[in-house]
């Protein structure tokens, strides 16, 4: 990898980052449930993601088991987004963003218990970071927030679903090396399909956008925060070293928390403020856990 390359891919990473975190402003401004919201987003992006792979000529998998490993991650990628909403509008996207993103914690965890990873003392001290961070964020939301206690349980659930869906991807790579559009076209539709009946069970009053606003808000999430941003990301890791990327992706939940706060107008004191920061340290510390020195 060359010094220009990492050049140009890290203000790449940023803007998908930051992009994709603007998406939590749709969540939170559409009036379409939780559920709801996360299946138009994985079908719109799975009609995309289809004419995409048609116009670039690539093919499906061949191997029968690898479908079914992309659907399942698929899956986990729909509860996470989910589950994530569902944050949002309990805590905020600033707040949700950030618990979204300890699934480098989840990973490590996945790591230790099924694939025997040994966990180095970095990654045991960020996680004792991490800890006291979202210890030091939840304690006055707890004071005054009536909905902080699910904001937290979903946030978090969101950060295991992400990391059981990357780990399902992996896993379909192993099986069968497939490229980037028919796999995340699966993956979509295997998502949008799994949320059917959740959407219709929890959402039954706000299954669709109802104003034309709101139709085009809900396609951007599709088409701009899933494809376009989502894309920007996957292209821009390829081209930079890990401690830079793991640093780079903090620059979401960063944006997530400044919109939240100066936008939003939500109360964020000293104490938050400092949890976030020892909670992104956290997040920073256990990105490093894949470098060679480790």
């Amino acid at each position: 990898m060359s010094e220009r390359h990492a050049l140009h891919a890290a203000p790449l990473l940023v803007a998908g980052c930051i992009i994709f975190g603007l998406g939590s402003l749709i969540v939170k401004f559409v009036d379409v449930g939780s559920y709801a919201i996360a299946f138009w987003r994985l079908a719109i992006s799975g009609v995309v993601f289809f004419f995409l792979a048609r116009f670039f000529g690539q093919k499906l998998p061949q191997n029968k088991k690898a479908v079914y490993t992309a659907l399942l991650s698929g899956v986990f990628l729909a509860f996470d987004l989910a589950l994530w909403h569902e944050s949002i509008h309990a805590v905020g996207p600033g707040i949700s963003t950030l618990l979204n993103s300890l699934q480098i914690f989840f990973l490590s965890a996945i790591g230790f218990f099924f694939f025997g990873e040994r966990l180095s003392k970095l990654q045991m001290l960020s996680l004792l970071i991490a800890v006291t961070g979202v210890a030091f964020i939840g304690s006055p939301e707890f004071s005054y927030n009536s909905d902080a206690v699910w904001g937290f349980v979903s946030g978090i659930a969101s950060g295991a679903m992400l990391a059981l869906s990357m780990v399902f991807i992996r896993k379909t790579h192993q099986i069968e090396h497939t490229a980037l559009f028919p796999l995340m076209m699966i993956l979509s539709f295997g998502g949008a399909l799994s949320l059917i009946l959740p959407a219709l069970m929890f959402d039954a009053g706000a299954l669709y956008p109802a104003t034309l606003r709101d139709v085009g808000l809900v396609l951007i999430y599709g088409v701009v925060m899933q494809c376009f941003a989502w894309g920007l990301i996957a292209y821009a890791i390829l081209l930079l070293s890990l401690s830079l990327t793991g640093l780079l992706l903090l620059s979401e939940p960063v944006a997530a928390l400044v919109i939240d706060y100066f936008w939003l107008d939500k109360p964020i004191n000293g104490l938050q403020w400092l949890g976030a920061a020892m909670t992104l340290l956290a997040i920073y510390l256990g990105s490093l856990k894949s470098k060679p020195a480790d």
